[in-house]
């Protein structure tokens, strides 16, 4: 098979931008389309609580997940650095010392999420009866943490080299297999729950196996022994770029749950009627999150090869293309939202009003802000890239901080739809402070190299 990995370091911007982020694009819709299988089936087979369960489990299991996702994703910045400067022996060694501290916290988080998901979902007021649903789903998703590390770390392996491809075919087939799971442990043989979590574990193994037949076969990356120790100039690196962008999910995680405890307050048909729409944020952002994978290894590429100009052309195509796709998704969402919703909410015709009519409500307020979440999915993964990943790291304590401050303050004045701005404003005050941080941040770059330090 034909090497798919390819430099970003000349060509056309937009083109090699839309290239890039088409197949990830395709990917996510994948990825949503097994996590929507999963709530429908849920919702639909097993019932209105069950899909609560899983609503009150959904910032937990980000919290978790996300932060083993953080550091995969901060070390694949040095990569893409490196093969940008064509420096393959350093890029196998950066990958080797990856792969250590990636296994380290895989098995850290997993040790430390079982023993802390009873404890969590109390302090989330999560109502008695859902919590039972809640503590098994997240007893076997955190089991898979292991394999999430290892396919996140691939995966990241394979776009910082210029592949979006192999990522994509990876999540096809995982999901194939997760939808014909689903059907088969959550509606044949009545699993509920379990099946659905079951299934999402398996068909994540599915994706880690791939990656790794796949990254095996790059012969530009010469792993030795040697590379995988920790070496403590290529770790400090490493760390310095993964921990603030592993703490950057996390602080916006623990936002979530803030908003999460407070929606648990009012009653299951909430629960189920936000979780229906924060199902669908996936789909929101699936473009968002996959122009940000391709604008990070652009700029990390380019940064590696010392070609500004080509950064800030990027950046202006990556902006024009990501708001022209954040309108379209929008109108799309506002058209189709009833009929999308509708799959995973079911109950007593009362029921299922009550809900739909939360459900969208949310869905339509989300829609209409949605190009703000795409300039600060822009503006982040180019300071990522430039390997800057301590403003986006602040950016998530701004998240925090307005999603936490809104959902206690504004319920006060409005009541319960109060909670729904709680992400539109943490959305504007990150990609606020992440736009100043880019312009301040190529700016000092330009004058340094104007001045002869390219080092």
């Amino acid at each position: 098979m034909a090497q798919r990995i390819r430099s970003m370091t000349e060509g056309s911007p937009t083109r090699l931008l839309i290239s890039f982020a088409l197949p990830l694009m395709v990917g996510n819709v994948f990825q949503q389309l097994y996590t929507v299988v999963d709530t429908a089936v849920v919702g639909q087979v097993v019932g209105v609580g069950a899909l609560a369960s899983l609503g009150a489990a959904d910032w937990l299991n980000w919290l978790v997940l996300s932060v083993v996702q953080g550091f995969a994703q901060g070390f694949a910045i040095l990569m893409a650095q490196y093969f940008g400067a064509k420096d393959n022996r350093q890029l196998s060694r950066s990958i080797g010392v990856s792969t250590t501290l990636c296994a380290i916290a895989a098995v850290l988080m997993l040790l430390i999420s079982q023993v802390a998901i009873v404890p969590a979902l109390r302090v989330l007021n999560t109502p008695d009866d859902i919590i039972g649903g809640s503590i098994l789903y997240l007893r076997i998703i955190f089991g898979g943490i292991p394999i999430v590390a290892a396919y996140n770390l691939l995966a990241s392996i394979l776009r910082a080299l210029g592949d979006s491809k192999t990522p994509l075919y990876a999540v096809v087939v995982a999901t194939v297999v997760n939808i014909a799971l689903d059907l088969f442990l959550v509606m044949g043989l009545h699993w509920g729950i379990a099946g659905a979590a079951v299934a999402t574990v398996f068909s994540q193994a599915v994706s880690m196996v791939y990656c790794y037949i796949n990254v095996r076969k790059i012969r530009i990356i010469q792993l030795e022994k040697s590379d995988f120790r920790l070496q403590r100039d290529m770790v400090g690196t490493l760390l310095r770029l993964g921990s603030p962008v592993a703490l950057q999910n996390a602080i916006i995680s623990v936002g979530g749950m803030v908003v999460q405890s407070v929606i648990n307050r009012y009653g299951m048909l909430f629960i189920a009627g936000f979780t229906a729409t924060n199902k669908l944020y996936g789909i929101l952002e699936i473009a968002a999150t996959s122009y940000g994978y391709a604008v990070t290894s652009y700029v990390g590429q380019n940064l590696g090869a010392k070609l500004l100009k080509r950064i800030k052309s990027g950046m202006k195509s990556a902006a024009f293309v990501a708001l022209a796709t954040s309108v379209v998704i929008a109108a799309a969402m506002l058209l189709l939202g009833k009929l999308i919703l509708g799959l995973f909410i079911s109950g007593t015709p009362e029921e299922i009003e009550a809900s739909m009519a939360i459900a969208y409500h949310y869905l339509a307020i989300m829609s209409v802000a949605l190009p703000v979440l795409y300039m600060l999915y822009i503006y982040r993964s180019a300071l990522m890239g430039m390997g800057d990943t301590v403003i986006p790291m602040a950016s998530g304590f701004v998240e925090m901080a307005l999603r936490i401050g809104i959902v206690f303050i504004l319920p006060l004045f409005i009541g319960q739809e109060g909670v729904f701005y709680a992400e539109i404003a943490a959305w504007a005050g990150a990609a606020i402070l992440l736009a100043i941080g880019y312009y301040v941040r190529i700016h000092g770059i330009s004058r340094r190299w104007e001045h002869g330090a390219e080092n």
